[in-house]
C-alpha cells in the first residue's frame, strides 16, 4: 500500500526524526529546512537532501547521521512515506498546529506526532530587511502592526494603597481614630509606578540605508503603541546631524509618517559622525531631562568616520544619565561577524545591551528587552 503526504508533512517528519536519532533540530533549523527546500523544489530528490544537510545538520557527526535517517525516510519502498504529486502552482506552505484528533494513525502515536510548519509569513519575520524585495518589504510593513511595546517603569517617591507591602502608619491611625480608637485593619501601601521614557537614536547614514526604512517603521510602532498605553517615545536620527522627527512619527498612518520623517531628515544616506552627534544630544536635549533616567536605543553599524574616542567619551556621559542604554546593530545577528569597527569597539564598554537588528524577529526581542528594563 502506497501512502501518501503533503510535502510539508514528509519534511517535517524527517527533521522530527532526525530529531529523534540525536542530531539537534531546532525551530529555527526546522524553517530553514522548509525554506531551503521550496527555493529549490520538494520533488528533487537529491536538492532535498542537500538543503537538509545544509540547514539542520551542525557538526560531523550530525551529517553521517542524517544520510542514514535521510536514506530510511525517503526509502521509496512501499509502506514508507512518499511526496503526493501536486500542481506546480500550488504554493509551498505549512501550518503548526496540532494533529486533529482521529486523524491518521492510532494509539500513542498520535500524541507524539506534532504537524509544524511555517508559513511564508513566518519565514519573512527572520529575513534580513536588506535583502527584501519591494514586494516583501511592503508584506513587512503590515506585519508591523503586531508589534506592541509594553513601556518600561520606574518607581515614584509617592506611594499608593496596596494589599501588601509597607505598613501605612498615618491611614491605619485615622481609621483607628475613627472607630474611637478601637483596634481595625491594617492599611499597606507602596511606591507608585509610572512609565519609563524611551529614547531612540536611528543613524541614517550611508551604511544604514538599507535598514533606515525598517527602523523608522519600527520606531514609529513604538511611538504608537506607547501613546495608546500611557508611555513616551522620542526618536532622533543621527548620521551627521541631529534630528528630531518624533512629532513626524506621530502621525497614526506609517507610510505617511515616514514621508513626514523624511522630509525633516537633512543628512539621509551621508556620512556617519556619530560622536558629535552624541554630544549635540547630550548638551541640547538628554543632560536636561530627556535621556535622565531613560532607555536609550541606538540603533548604528558604528561605521564611525570622526573620532571614535570622543564617541566613546559620549557614550561614557550617556551611560551616567541614562537607565540603561541598548546598542542595536543590525549585523550583530548574522554569521561570522564580529564587532571589531571602531565605533562599535569605542561603545560597547558603556553599553548594557548588545542586540541584533537586522528583521521583524529581532525587533521583538528588542522589545521584550526595553520592557523589562
Amino acid at each position: 500500500m502506497t501512502l501518501e503526504h503533503a510535502a510539508d508533512e514528509v519534511l517535517l517528519g524527517f527533521a522530527r526524526a532526525l530529531r529523534a536519532a540525536g542530531v539537534p533540530v531546532t525551530q529555527d533549523r526546522a524553517l530553514g529546512y522548509l525554506a531551503a527546500v521550496a527555493a529549490v523544489g520538494a520533488d528533487d530528490r537529491q536538492a532535498t537532501y542537500w538543503a537538509g544537510r545544509a540547514t539542520l545538520c551542525a557538526s560531523p557527526d550530525d551529517l553521517a547521521r542524517h544520510d542514514q535517517v535521510f536514506a530510511a525516510w525517503f526509502d521509496p519502498r512501499d509502506g514508507l512515506p512518499r511526496t503526493a504529486p501536486r500542481a506546480a502552482s500550488r504554493p509551498s506552505t505549512a501550518h503548526l498546529l496540532p494533529e486533529a484528533e482521529g486523524a491518521g494513525g492510532t494509539g500513542g502515536d498520535e500524541e507524539d506526532v506534532v504537524r509544524a510548519a511555517a508559513s511564508a509569513e513566518e519565514v519573512l519575520r527572520h529575513r534580513d530587511v536588506a535583502s527584501l524585495d519591494a514586494t516583501e518589504k511592503r508584506r513587512l510593513a503590515s506585519m508591523f502592526v503586531r508589534l506592541s511595546l509594553r513601556p518600561p517603569v520606574r518607581r515614584t517617591s509617592r506611594h499608593r494603597r496596596w494589599h501588601r507591602g509597607e505598613v501605612d502608619a498615618s491611614r491605619t491611625l485615622r481609621a483607628s481614630l475613627r472607630h474611637l480608637g478601637e483596634p481595625g485593619d491594617i492599611a499597606w501601601r507602596r511606591r507608585g509606578t509610572r512609565p519609563r521614557r524611551v529614547v531612540l537614536l536611528v543613524d541614517v547614514s550611508g551604511s544604514m540605508s538599507a535598514y533606515a526604512d525598517a527602523l523608522l517603521r519600527l520606531a514609529h510602532r513604538l511611538t504608537q503603541s506607547a501613546q495608546a498605553t500611557g508611555g513616551t517615545v522620542e526618536t532622533f536620527t543621527i548620521g551627521t546631524r541631529l534630528t528630531h522627527v518624533t512629532r513626524a512619527l506621530r502621525s497614526r498612518d506609517a507610510d505617511r509618517a515616514i514621508v513626514a520623517a523624511g522630509e525633516v531628515v537633512p543628512d539621509w544616506s551621508g556620512g556617519t559622525r556619530l560622536g558629535e552627534t552624541l554630544r549635540v544630544f547630550l548638551d541640547r536635549w538628554g543632560q536636561r531631562g530627556m535621556a535622565r533616567g531613560a532607555v536609550v536605543v541606538v540603533f548604528s553599524d558604528g561605521w564611525e568616520r570622526g573620532d571614535a574616542g570622543l564617541l566613546g567619551e559620549q557614550m561614557a556621559r550617556l551611560r551616567r544619565v541614562a537607565h540603561r542604554v541598548v546598542w542595536v546593530n543590525p549585523h550583530r545577528g548574522k554569521a561570522g561577524y564580529e564587532p571589531l569597527q571602531r565605533g562599535v569597539v569605542a561603545a560597547l564598554p558603556h553599553c548594557d545591551d548588545f542586540l541584533a537588528g537586522h528583521s521583524l524577529a529581532t525587533f521583538v526581542d528588542l522589545t521584550e528587552v526595553i520592557a523589562r528594563a
